[in-house]
């Protein structure tokens, strides 16, 4: 057996897809959900070929005796459970919150959280870890025409005046993990990722997002937009981005930040890709004015990687495939 994973956030879109990667390469996993007696959320996970190697743990990055447990006797780990959180505990949004609220109740549970697991690893003697971020906190201002890992991030007090607090939570988590990181002998890995697509594994995360898109696509309703948004997003097929993780866990000179992106396409080529795929859908009105230039990346640390990526179409085209199965089995 390669050794084992404490996957953190196992129930999560990325940290279900990771522990079924790494149950598959024959990987023992120990793994996090808030509440391991939830079934809606184990059962998928302990139905994945390999799971007699998984052990599901109750954890919560915000109480630092919870992580203990899962942490014994693991070999590396994954964070996976910092997802974006977009309102206040009162549910006010991120965006009217001020300065002090913004950092108090949006970015410092992730910081915290982060930072709560990183210290269980080296408690324990865990001297990998990968962390999942985000694309959000490499975005420099002003833009630069070819973003890289290296030398391009988010300015935390920018993203603050113009009440990021969102992103700026992963701003200021990647720069606290990789000092921490470095102090404490930890090779650090972070992955930076946006759009992650691909067959669900829990049910839940095909309620959301691109699969309700193609849901209504497919059953001639009108998509997300009335208008092509003059803007891009980014993509990645989420067994890729698993790949990816894995591969950083194993190599010895996997270090630092990493885009998890295959590339960004514009709106309009994606709804042209899926007006192929889904002749008959309606789609958004064209656009009206001159086409925005999508997000460019510098992949030279994604690529050294050397873990093959699915392209877009390919990505469209396998989430259009499951989808048409999921709602004739409906």
């Amino acid at each position: 057996m390669p050794g084992t994973i404490a996957v953190f956030g196992a129930s999560g879109l990325v940290g279900a897809n990771i522990t079924k990667a790494a149950l598959a390469r024959g990987y023992a996993v120990n793994g996090t959900l808030r509440d391991a007696g939830d079934a809606s959320k184990a059962e998928p996970l302990q139905a994945l070929p390999g799971a007699e190697n998984l052990k599901l743990f109750s954890a919560d990055m915000a109480n630092p005796d919870s992580l203990d447990e899962p942490m014994k006797g693991v070999d590396s780990v994954v964070i996976a459970c910092l997802i974006p959180t977009y309102f206040a505990p009162d549910g006010t949004p991120a965006r009217e919150l001020d300065d002090e609220r913004g950092f108090n109740e949006i970015i410092r549970p992730t910081l915290d959280g982060c930072l709560n697991i990183l210290k269980a690893a080296k408690a324990q003697g865990v001297k990998t870890a990968v962390i999942c971020s985000s694309t959000s906190s490499t975005n420099p201002v002003p833009p630069v025409a070819n973003k890289n890992e290296v030398d391009h991030w988010s300015d935390e007090n920018e993203q603050y005046r113009a009440k990021k607090y969102t992103s700026a939570a992963k701003t200021v988590m990647e720069k606290a993990a990789l000092a921490f990181a470095d102090e404490n002998g930890i090779r650090l890995s972070i992955f930076l990722p946006t759009g992650m697509h691909g067959r669900a594994v829990l049910p839940e995360h095909g309620k959301r997002g691109m699969p309700v898109l193609i849901d209504r696509l497919l059953q001639g309703e009108p998509g997300r937009h009335q208008k092509i948004p003059n803007d891009s997003t980014s993509m990645i097929h989420l067994e890729d981005l698993a790949s990816m993780f894995l591969t950083a866990i194993e190599s010895s000179e996997a270090k630092g930040r990493y885009f998890g992106v295959y590339d960004s396409w514009h709106w309009e080529d994606i709804y042209a890709c899926l007006a192929e795929l889904i002749p008959e859908a309606p789609m958004p009105a064209p656009l009206d004015e001159p086409k925005a230039e999508a997000t460019s990346f510098d992949f030279t640390r994604r690529d050294s990687l050397g873990v093959e990526i699915r392209d877009i179409p390919t990505i469209l085209t396998e989430m259009v495939s499951w989808r048409r199965e999921v709602l004739a089995g409906d």
